[in-house]
């Protein structure tokens, strides 16, 4: 491997001051309460982090590809308002989600929404935000939108139909709202286009590739081998374009590792456990608000984890972490991924300028509509 390309791979992880942060709690938790260091390979989800993987290695080949530019030269073309563009792209960011998951839909989406970037002169941060909070509204729907509802489903009685008519009332609300700040917060110009300077092909055989192996990496997490799946992934990027293997954010795969040792360290002080033991004894409203305000700690899926232990799944609950996963960026993994692929370190507090506000009123419709 040439030194450009060392470069090139080490880069991200000097800069990322995010993985430095939980690098820094992480040996922080440790040093308080030190645990065998053969633990934490049990802690971390290989699952996630292996679709995960798979899934950038995927998306960033059809990037690579130029498929994305091509795409975003089709819609453009037919949508001319940044108003209707932007509905476009939250609608089937939140319908994508629904069906496919919230983080596959970003995977989707985001490259494609970059793209635009190159074509005109939208506001593509904005887009990503809004699209981030459109695939926590999406998957909030379903059971198998996201993974806290995966878990509250699997702990819950509910029929696949019956959970979704458990979570409609505040999907909708949550659509609707959305929909209608977009509506506010895109206004009906048209799209500021920029000369084109090339035609906009795309490489067929990669596109290709990207397809079949795309196609293999859905039947291996269908029967839960994802580790093959990705090293199936791995090796046909090897013999297609190693370029792919160098693009994609390495350091990303860390924070979620990190991000899953953490909250074990965290989890399990000693200090914690006496108030981890009364959460069964409080009363709905306290659930509710604590369901929430852990996801602001240790993101939504953990927090799921977390109360899960202590009380049934029920909408009280699956309301207040889906409501959780917006407010701050942690509160969701949806959240870092879709801002960490805007590679634009200004979009972080102008997410947040966004994103706090709606928790707000995600936490009140929520507690309203139970």
């Amino acid at each position: 491997m040439s030194s450009h390309a060392v470069t090139r791979l080490l880069r991200p992880f000097i800069r990322d001051r995010l993985l430095h942060i939980l690098l820094l709690i992480g040996v922080l938790l440790f040093a308080i309460e030190p645990q065998p260091l053969s633990v934490f390979r049990h802690v971390i989800d290989w699952r996630t982090i292996n679709t995960l993987l798979g899934l950038m290695l995927l998306t960033k080949g059809v990037e690579v590809s130029g498929y994305f530019d091509f795409i975003g030269r089709q819609i453009i073309n037919a949508l001319h308002s940044e108003r209707w563009l932007a509905l476009f792209l939250v609608f089937s960011a939140a319908l994508l989600s629904s069906f496919l998951t919230n983080d596959v839909a970003l995977f989707i989406v985001i490259p494609l929404t970059i793209t635009l970037k190159k074509l005109s002169a939208l506001p593509v941060n904005r887009l990503i935000i809004f699209q981030a909070l459109a695939v926590n509204v999406g998957s909030l729907l379903t059971p198998i939108g996201n993974p806290q509802n995966i878990l509250l489903w699997g702990e819950s009685s509910l029929s696949f139909m019956a959970f979704i008519g458990q979570m409609a009332p505040l999907a909708a609300a949550l659509m609707l709202s959305l929909l209608a700040i977009t509506w506010l917060s895109f206004p009906a110009r048209n799209i500021v286009k920029k000369a084109p300077t090339q035609s906009y092909p795309y490489q067929k055989l990669l596109l290709l590739g990207c397809v079949v192996l795309y196609g293999v990496f859905l039947v291996s997490l269908e029967l839960a081998q994802p580790l093959y799946g990705l090293l199936t992934v791995f090796i046909g990027f090897l013999l297609l374009a190693r370029r792919v293997l160098l693009q994609i954010d390495w350091s990303l795969i860390f924070v979620f590792i990190m991000m899953f040792i953490d909250i074990k360290l965290f989890t399990e002080l000693q200090v914690m456990q006496p108030l981890f033991s009364g959460i069964s004894a409080l009363p709905d409203s306290a659930v509710y608000s604590l369901g929430i305000g852990l996801s602001q700690v240790i993101s939504n899926v953990p927090a799921t984890i977390l109360l899960l232990n202590y009380v049934p799944s029920s909408a009280l609950l699956a309301y207040a972490v889906n409501a959780g996963g917006f407010g701050l960026a942690i509160g969701s993994l949806a959240n870092l991924i879709a801002l960490r692929m805007a590679g634009d370190r200004r979009i972080w507090l102008h997410f947040h300028y966004y994103s706090l506000p709606f928790l707000a009123w995600a936490a009140l419709i929520g507690w309203l509509l139970l």
